[in-house]
């Protein structure tokens, strides 16, 4: 009987030997897509070999702390300890693999600073990249000393390039009332050669709302509540998931009109979800043709900026954004209802 998938295998090899029967597992796969695995050990029977793997499916813990290198120990960290990460944190270590993979066969007890460095100095990226890498290196040293193979976190010792000031503007009042203008434009059936036009209700959406660009484009139409004139959405974060963002009453009749039970995405283009890169193009095209310039996330900083400098409490807005409160007090004793809510959403006059 076929073992299931990522089980692993006992294959008999050829010739006269002692112990014909490994034991093995995939672990990866390398730049070819061809998998990389991982010698449980020799068997004298297909019988042991079973055994032997059912015992390692059992306590994969137990390894070889002498021997285990940086492609398995982050093989069986993905395994063990990425997916509790969360979908998008767990994807984005993952491609940072692909800046110490040079390193993968290399035994973990043997790795140091300077290698883990290296990787950061010679990425040829920007702070975001070598964050990200310094970042999986605190991962894995932190799982490498739980499993004893290490005594040391070399990854305590990593620098990066600083976080450059922010360049985010929000959009200013004229702004806005320019995106306004060409939504009315388009409703009142002005035509637009090669522009999406049919999405520059979401451009309003993304600024009255506060959601990311993943949250809003992955939202499902279901989790739309017209009646209680709610979105719940939110990914990111503990405090940002499933959060409750009443519909500002000025975009309500937008959301009204997107509103089609038959799609399964609230934001979607001929039926089916957009994706943030091709939303970002449409997003760029809208923007040059009014001559904005602006990304995505501007409309989430314009959001926060316009709610704080008209008075919105700070928990409210927090709480809208998907953030947790900096003062301890508001974190864990402010509660604030739905309404409360919508009263700080509709500080938003523009």
């Amino acid at each position: 009987m076929k073992n299931p998938n990522g089980y692993g295998s006992v294959a008999k090899l050829s010739g006269n030997r002692r112990k014909p029967f490994i034991v093995k597992k995939t672990i990866g796969w390398n730049d070819k897509g061809y998998p990389i695995s991982q010698i449980l050990g020799y068997c004298a029977t297909r019988a042991e070999g079973n055994i032997l793997l059912a015992e390692y499916n059992r306590n994969p813990w137990n390894v070889d702390q002498a021997k285990i290198t940086l492609q398995e120990l982050f093989a069986l960290w993905l395994e063990k300890k990425a997916v509790k990460l969360g979908n998008s944190n767990m994807l984005g270590l993952r491609s940072g693999f692909t800046h110490i993979k040079k390193f993968a066969s290399m035994p973990y007890k043997n790795i140091r600073s300077f290698h883990m460095q290296e990787c950061i100095d010679s990425c040829g990226k920007g702070y975001s990249t070598q964050s990200l890498i310094k970042n999986l290196w605190g991962h894995l040293d932190r799982f490498a000393l739980e499993l004893d193979i290490i005594t040391k976190t070399y990854s305590s010792l990593l620098k990066s390039a600083p976080v450059p000031m922010s360049s985010r503007y929000r959009f200013s009042d004229d702004e806005i009332k320019r995106v306004w203008n060409l939504y009315e434009e388009y409703k009142a059936g002005k035509e637009f050669e090669k522009l999406p036009i049919e999405l520059i209700d979401t451009v309003l959406i993304f600024i009255y709302s506060g959601f990311r660009i993943s949250e809003l484009l992955g939202m499902k139409t279901e989790s739309v509540d017209l009646k209680e004139q709610t979105f719940k959405g939110g990914v990111k974060t503990k405090a940002g998931k499933n959060r409750i963002v009443p519909i500002h009453s000025k975009i309500l009749p937008l959301v009204r009109e997107r509103f089609n039970i038959r799609n399964e995405y609230f934001i979607s283009r001929k039926g089916k979800i957009i994706s943030g890169t091709t939303y970002r193009g449409y997003f760029k095209a809208l923007m040059e043709y009014m001559g904005i310039e602006k990304t995505v996330h501007e409309c989430r900083h314009t959001f926060e900026s316009v709610l704080d400098s008209n008075g919105a409490n700070r928990k409210c807005i927090d709480m809208l954004m998907g953030h947790v409160s900096k003062d301890v007090g508001n974190r864990v004793y402010n509660h604030k209802t739905l309404e409360e809510l919508r009263m700080a959403i509709e500080l938003f006059k523009i």
